[in-house]
């Protein structure tokens, strides 16, 4: 990822980057660089094995003179709500539920919901409202790959069943297409100071198995899925200009 937004700023041309900005004034072209957290709802197919989880992530993006945006983003997704935890390890557990270690006394097990998204974006700032013509209405679409998993957590490292390889015999990966579709406020204070993104954030991904056999089903599993993700998100936004300096008449 760092090497990606590296090549970015060197294919952008300097006087971008580094021109003097007047953003009170007038639409600019503006290279941004942002940091998110999301809240989301799982909907359709993966609502069936996660509940509510999380994002973090970073982004890089374009608001040109038009205010038309183009960029890319990558999210980390995590949560701790599996619903269906006894049923993941159900075939090496006891009849109380218990997953038994090597010294044969019940395991500690910690399950997760683990995933991430990467999008490239295009859309669209109407400054209908908002501090300066560079803020407004934010809307955005977006197409990428989305990937998701359970993280199946031993410290003690004390149950070989759900080791190493075996452990993605229970995971789930799955993973696919996705599309990306997003409304919101994008904030670009006249001082530099107070840069920031919020809206609804909204995510459908066709997914299927990335495993070759699935220890549940005694088999792989061929079944397609449709995730989706619905949900709010906020960001921080560092933008890259020089503000240009204020101007003052004498007479």
């Amino acid at each position: 990822m760092r090497r990606i937004l590296l090549s970015l700023l060197l294919i952008l041309p300097a006087h971008i980057i580094f021109s003097q900005v007047n953003i009170r004034d007038s639409s600019a072209v503006i290279p941004v660089f942002q940091m998110s957290f999301g809240v989301y709802a799982p909907v359709g197919d993966m609502a069936e094995n996660y509940g509510a989880n999380f994002s973090v992530g970073g982004s890089f993006f374009v608001k040109t003179k038009k205010n038309n945006i183009w960029g890319f983003d990558g999210d980390f997704l995590f949560g701790g709500n599996v619903k269906d935890e006894d049923a993941i390890l159900e075939r090496i557990s006891t009849e109380q539920g218990w997953v038994i270690d090597v010294y044969g006394f019940p395991a500690t097990i910690s399950i997760y919901e683990r995933g991430f998204r990467l999008t490239l974006k295009g859309g669209k700032l109407i400054p209908v409202f908002g501090p300066n013509p560079n803020s407004g209405l934010l809307i955005t679409l977006g197409a990428g790959y989305m990937q998701h998993r359970t993280r199946i957590e031993n410290t003690e490292k004390t149950v070989p069943q759900i080791q190493d390889d075996y452990e993605k015999g229970y995971d789930r990966l799955c993973g696919g297409p996705a599309l990306n579709q997003f409304i919101g406020y994008m904030h670009l204070g006249n001082n530099r100071t107070v840069n920031f993104i919020a809206g609804i954030d909204l995510t459908q991904a066709w997914t299927s198995s990335l495993r070759p056999y699935d220890f549940n089903l005694m088999g792989k599993d061929e079944s397609g899925k449709f995730d989706m993700l619905f949900g709010l998100k906020v960001a921080w936004m560092v933008p890259i200009y020089r503000k240009a300096p204020d101007q003052y008449y004498y007479y």
